[in-house]
Parts: C-alpha cells; structure tokens; sequence
C-alpha cells in the first residue's frame, strides 16, 4: 500500500477500489475532506484505468445555442435575456438560421451538434421539431445531441402532451443523444435558493427516466462551486448512481465547474484547479456504473483537463466551436475552440491514447468528412 493512502486514511477505500465493492456516503465524505488529493486521484486512476485503459476520447463538435431567452432567472447564470425585458440582448434562432450557422462549417468535420438553449415560453412545439430536421439536414452525417432535461419538459409543456408521447417524435426528427445540464444540485435547499422556477430534482429524474424508456441514452452534471456543501455533492452522486442503477440510460457524468463572473453570485471566487481535480476525481470513484467521466476542458481549462486524465476522466469533450455560455461569461482566460490535433497533443503529452468518438460513445474508424465531400 503507497504511505500517502495510509496518511490520508483511505485504507480502507483503498480495498474497496482494488475489490470493485462499491462506496457510500461516508466514503464519499472521508474523499472529500481528505486534504491529500494525490491519494483522492490514484484512487480515481485505478477505477478509470479499468474502465478504459489508457484511453481518452474526444469528439468533433460544434455548438448551436437557439435562445438565450429564458424565464427562470437562475441566480448562477449569465447567459439569459429576460423574456420581454426590451433590452435588445434575446434572440431566437429560426430553424433556418440554426442549419445557416452549422453550414458555416461545411468545411470541417463535425461528428456531434450541441443543442441547449434557454427557456422561451413562446416557442410552439413545432418550433423544435423543425428545429432538429433543419440542422439535420444541414448536416446529415453529424449526431444531435440536444435538449436538457429542463427543456424537454418545456417541450412536453407546450406539446400538452407527455413525454413518452413526445420523444419517439424528436427522436424521429433527428435527436440522437440528450447532454446532462440542468441537473445542477440534487438539493431542496439550493433549489429554493439559486433556481426555483426551474424543475426540481424529482422532476428531472422524472425527465431522465422517460428519456431513457424513448431508448435515449444521455449525460448527467453536476454543477459545483457556488453555495453547496460537500454532503449535497455527495448524495447528488449517489442519486445519480441509483437512477443509473434503474435505467442504465446515462453515458457520461460531467462535472460542472461554476464561474461567478457577471452572474447574481459574482462576490464567489473561481473554482481552483485543485478543487476541479477533487470533483472529477471524486465522481469516477462514487459512479462506478457511469462508462465515462469528462474533464470539460473549456470550463477548468486545457492545462488542468490534462492532468483530470490522471484524476479519473477518460473523457476531455471536443473541438466546441462556437461556445457561447462562456462567450457570454466574458471568460477571456479560456480558450473557446481547440483544434484535433491540439486535442490528441493534450492528451499524448500526458501519456494517454486519444480515441475519437461520436455522440454516442461510438470509436470512430473512418476519418469523418465534411459537408459536400462525396
């Protein structure tokens, strides 16, 4: 046994890893009050080598906001307009310019398209269906992956319907992943506090399961750095854990790294590299029925995504062109595109096997084209 796991009392811990037993509450506390992260991060090592080896994936992806228009006036967020606040800063996407800004990227190869918006009371179901088969058909090859869990609800809402009924329908329209924001923290009292009009935590496991049922696999998040305390995190991953357990439907777990810049809790500081390491490495630990971890390296940055490959991620996102919640973050120290090849030196500097995937977990063999290639 190395002395540091022995000084920083994860003995036991230790054995569970090795013997693939799984960890509880107490375990998940005794990590995150641990002050040696390098034990907290072999630890994680040992649970992402199994599950992928040495191998880290990557994906092609661009990113298309539809609205920022939004009408739950989260305390955390900075990328919304007021509905009717006449300031002139919300906009609405028609399908048609949603397919225009993909087709600004006809030369390049795009495995995945990114879509989450806010929430505008004023768009009709119809709206989201023409919104999927316009992007699709802009780019045929490229997989969808869109709509949080608090969007298809709006869906649902508008379409008067439920959403078993409604996503066999966006499904056929083109949807073929859905990401995980939204989740935020399981916690009734940071619910009340920072995003109360949005659904709550049984509404959105109440989502993830119908989604799940529509044979729709998607991520899960947790959004970390504000006013939760480390007992929130924590049972935030076990509930995680138990709806995975139930539907085997999540992909990806990705923690979300806050920044207060421009945002109602702009008196917080960013969160530290050390503090983004901890999180990652803490959640490949406690969901050991989660395939892939994902160091979001626009949102810690690239430096400290690299060194997640050490701490429990196997996964660092992609290309993501055209990011605009950071954008809107005014997050300058950020680097907004990274290009593959910059991707795979990321991960080879620190001794890992780039691995391009698609939406769906799927190695990519082919070299992927780009728009108009026969």
């Amino acid at each position: 046994m190395l002395p540091q796991l022995h000084r920083a009392g994860l003995e036991t811990i230790h054995a569970r890893v090795l013997d693939g037993r799984r960890l509880d509450f107490a375990d998940g506390m005794r990590l995150y009050r641990t002050p040696d992260l390098t034990a907290v991060g072999y630890l994680a090592n040992l649970a992402r080598e199994r599950w992928s080896g040495a191998r880290t994936y990557y994906v092609r992806n661009l990113h298309v906001n539809y609205t920022n228009i939004c009408n739950k006036f989260c305390k955390f967020c900075s990328f919304y307009a007021a509905p009717n606040s006449g300031d002139g800063k919300g906009y609405v996407l028609t399908p048609e310019q949603a397919a225009a800004r993909v087709t600004q990227y006809d030369g390049e190869p795009i495995r995945e398209i990114h879509m989450v918006a806010g929430i505008n009371p004023k768009l009709p179901y119809q709206y989201y269906l023409d919104l999927l088969r316009a992007v699709k058909a802009a780019r045929p090859d490229a997989q969808l992956k869109a709509f949080t869990m608090i969007e298809l609800a709006q869906i649902a809402r508008v379409a008067k319907r439920p959403l078993g009924e409604v996503m066999p329908e966006l499904k056929a329209a083109g949807l073929a992943a859905c990401p995980g924001g939204g989740a935020e923290v399981f916690s009734d009292r940071v619910h009340e506090e920072l995003f109360r009009a949005k659904l709550d935590n049984q509404g959105w496991f109440d989502v993830a399961r119908a989604v799940h049922a529509a044979g729709i696999r998607s991520n899960a998040t947790l959004l970390y750095g504000h006013i939760e305390t480390e007992e929130e995190k924590v049972r935030h991953l076990l509930h995680i854990r138990e709806l995975q357990d139930e539907t085997g439907g999540f992909m990806c777990f990705v923690p979300l790294a806050f920044d207060p810049s421009h945002t109602e809790l702009s008196h917080l500081p960013v969160t530290t590299g050390y503090a983004n390491l901890r999180e990652i490495a803490i959640a490949r630990l406690l969901l050991d029925n989660f395939p892939h971890v994902k160091a979001f390296w626009i949102m810690i940055t690239p430096p400290v995504a690299q060194m997640a490959l050490w701490y429990g991620a196997d996964d660092i996102d992609g290309t993501v062109s055209h990011y605009e919640i950071t954008h809107a973050l005014g997050t300058t120290s950020h680097r907004q595109v990274l290009s593959t090849e910059q991707l795979m030196e990321l991960i080879t500097e620190v001794g890992r096997e780039p691995v391009e995937r698609d939406a769906l977990y799927n190695v990519s063999e082919e070299p992927v084209g780009v728009r108009g290639e026969a």
